[in-house]
């Protein structure tokens, strides 16, 4: 027997918790940290459909293409954190990875009634980026029924698009739009329905999966380090100077003074060489 959309929607069910205005702090703490372990169990059997998505979307960037997130609320704002990160970290454009929310900017701070719940809304945003065919559009969805994010899917693929969600329900309508699904299914929260708790911590692992691992093999990684890194501040311009140390072996001053000439740690060890 098929199992009916609520009883679907593991997201929304009751926590394995209860009066937990009752509980100490530490009983507090320590039921949430419970329920967290399984977090890593449940995104690790995601990692086959993470990896056929990785493995298409390199060779679309490669071709030009851009990676859309599209997500409402918290999946939204992960979306939007992940794709942020980006250019710090590796030096790319900021248009590689854009992150779309429902409700746009005003939402990454405050509720936008209603906001997810426009069908057309996100593919009007890709479009405004302009289209390109080796764009890709990744959905993130708790629950698996934001409207925002299963009408961008869906006119998305139509027009050729490669897409995928993530999502923490199994068989959720979002799962039924795109091409590659992972299922992160984390089980109930520990607040009942509160999905910014185990369900936000497995998207953003996932996400960090995804454009950790695409990063890496567009060659924005030598070794183990982040050798396009932006020299944004004190920190990172030391951090840079003692990697170029390491790998050409110069003093602290010459090392210095070829990663502020060049501006990233890559182009001045591709410089002395």
């Amino acid at each position: 027997m098929n199992k009916t959309n609520n009883e679907n929607r593991v997201t929304e069910a009751p926590s394995n918790f209860s009066n937990l205005e009752n509980m100490s702090v530490n009983e507090l703490l320590t039921g949430i940290n419970q329920e967290d372990a399984q977090i890593h169990l449940a995104v690790k059997k995601t990692i086959p459909t993470i990896e056929i998505f990785v493995s298409q979307l390199i060779d679309r960037i490669k071709a030009g293409g851009r990676l859309f997130y599209l997500g409402a609320g918290t999946s939204g704002r992960l979306g939007v954190l992940d794709a942020s990160e980006l250019p710090p970290t590796f030096g790319v454009p900021d248009n590689i990875v854009i992150g779309l929310i429902a409700g746009g900017e005003k939402a990454l701070r405050n509720a936008v009634e209603s906001a997810e719940d426009d069908w057309n809304q996100a593919w009007e945003e890709i479009q405004k980026y302009g289209f390109n065919p080796n764009d890709s559009v990744l959905g993130i969805a708790a629950s698996g029924t934001t409207p925002y994010v299963i009408g961008g899917i869906k006119k998305a693929r139509e027009n050729g698009f490669l897409t995928a969600c993530i999502t923490c329900n199994p068989e959720a309508p979002v799962s039924k739009e795109a091409e590659v699904v992972m299922e992160a299914i984390v089980g109930p929260e520990f607040v009942t329905g509160s999905t910014r708790l185990k369900a936000g911590t497995a998207q953003k692992m996932i996400l960090n999966m995804i454009t950790t691992s695409l990063m890496i093999k567009l060659g924005r990684v030598k070794g183990n380090k982040m050798v396009n890194m932006q020299l944004t501040n004190k920190k990172l311009v030391e951090r840079g100077t003692q990697m170029i140390m390491d790998e050409l072996k110069l003093d602290k001053e010459l090392a210095k003074s070829l990663l502020l000439k060049y501006g990233s740690v890559n182009k001045a060890i591709e410089s002395y060489k």
